[in-house]
């Protein structure tokens, strides 16, 4: 995560995270009971759309894009660049 974040940034995001393994760490199996009230996972998932929702404006804010995606090296290219050179030849 690079430094350059602010301090309601930083925070929004170890919130994101927090929420997120509460929700990992009570996942239960289809059919089972969930050891979440329905309306506390509600309450969890409002709680992150207004995370996301702020960390999209103090990112338009800040002039950063927010919809640059990780890649992997091994990812193929969406584009290929093709260089067309004029052969050499007779005038």
């Amino acid at each position: 995560m690079s430094n350059d974040l602010t301090k309601e940034e930083r925070i929004l995001n170890v919130v994101k995270k927090v929420l997120s393994s509460v929700a990992k760490d009570t996942y239960t199996a289809p059919g089972m009971k969930h050891p979440l009230s329905e309306q506390t996972i509600l309450d969890i998932r409002e709680c992150l759309g207004l995370v996301v929702s702020r960390e999209s404006e103090l990112a338009q804010e800040h002039g950063r894009d927010k919809s640059a995606r990780p890649h992997f090296i091994d990812e193929p290219k969406s584009s290929v660049v093709v260089s067309f050179d004029k052969p050499a030849g007779k005038d």
